[in-house]
């Protein structure tokens, strides 16, 4: 998120999930916490952020008494969203005697870090990868997942193709790993149940880690699509590439962004650009009911007073109008949509999201 929209913030939450106890007389030993997130790299911003409210939350809990009187301690990882690091970065966390392990902005990495966690009989709790087979029986038997996955976000994008703009010319830029063909999937999947007749004019698949997209956007152009639907978890670099990328080639028709991959630094990013830009998300910790619920009001302070966070808030009512970047809520049971303006201090919040 920054706007800790992307679920960054519900990793932080998620820290609630050990409870809440008064202090006991004595000082007992912490309760490590491991948290394994890009720190560096195109995805790094966004991992810090992660990172960040997950701090945020543990000083909530820590300064109501911790829980059952032991402090929480945070023991923070790099896994520069590469597999093989993520597997390495959980061995060391398992090693090192962890309670618990918060983790997951890439899939892939959160698949591949899963065996060794299930393993050990840690608590998996993935805040932000969204594939399919993460709780579907393929991955870790004990894990929690706090965000949407892809099959929830397909419905959204599938519903918002065939019930609101009525597109029948569809492109896909799909970033080409178990999240982006998972999601593109879901997407698929979902226009197929609803029995909506459409043609797939393009679709261009890319790794993680590309920033130029000129070429690909030439395809998609070539096929005139209604609209095209970006998969691209990497905020730091793709999204914005795309954004800005997609508006120098003209890109026809509507651009929507899969759910939970624009926060607030994207649109920074991104500047002009992101003007019409589509996409949804699944919390906003300054509208309802988050705004007005105890323990995010306590969440944002401690982030405002630890990150200097602050929140963006809509600039206007639940409304269709021409944006600077539109969100759909959550759940898919309305077409409603907020504008959003960047906020000059937004790029210092940490903010949720992704994969």
């Amino acid at each position: 998120m920054k706007l800790i929209r992307n679920l960054m913030t519900a990793a932080g939450l998620g820290l609630a999930l050990f409870g809440l106890a008064p202090a006991q007389a004595q000082t007992p030993p912490t309760v490590k916490v491991g948290t394994i997130f890009p720190l560096s790299g195109g995805a790094g911003p966004q991992g810090q952020h992660v990172t960040q409210a997950i701090q945020a939350m543990a000083a909530v809990i820590n300064e109501s008494g911790g829980v059952l009187g032991r402090r929480i301690e945070i023991v923070s990882r790099d896994d520069e969203s590469t597999p093989a690091v993520g597997v390495s970065r959980a061995t060391e966390l398992v090693s090192s005697g962890v309670a618990v392990i918060i983790e997951g902005w890439n899939s892939p990495v959160t698949l591949a870090m899963q065996p060794v966690i299930a393993r050990a009989g840690v608590l998996d709790i993935t805040a932000v990868s969204k594939a399919d087979p993460i709780l579907s029986g393929e991955g870790n038997p004990l894990a929690v997942r706090l965000n949407s996955s892809n099959s929830q976000d397909g419905a959204v994008i599938a519903n918002y193709i065939a019930k609101v703009v009525k597109a029948k010319r569809v492109a896909f830029l799909t970033e080409n790993d178990a999240y982006g063909n998972g999601a593109q999937e879901s997407i698929e999947g979902e226009l197929k149940k609803l029995g909506y007749a459409y043609e797939k004019v393009a679709e261009e698949k890319f790794p993680f880690a590309q920033a130029d997209f000129r070429v690909a956007l030439t395809n998609v152009c070539a096929a005139n699509p209604d609209i095209t639907v970006a998969i691209n978890a990497n905020e730091g670099l793709g999204m914005p590439a795309i954004i800005r990328q997609a508006k120098q080639s003209r890109l026809p028709g509507a651009l929507v962004a899969a759910v939970g991959t624009v926060a607030p630094s994207v649109i920074d990013v991104a500047g002009d650009a992101a003007h019409g830009l589509v996409s949804a998300d699944i919390y906003f910790p300054a509208v309802e009911p988050f705004v007005s619920n105890p323990a995010n009001q306590r969440f944002v302070a401690k982030t405002q007073e630890l990150f200097k966070y602050t929140s963006t808030r809509p600039t206007s009512s639940w409304r269709w109008a021409p944006p600077r970047c539109r969100y759909g809520r959550w759940p898919p049971t309305s077409s409603r949509r907020w504008t959003a303006r960047r906020s000059p201090s937004a790029s210092a919040a940490a903010a949720s999201r992704a994969r």
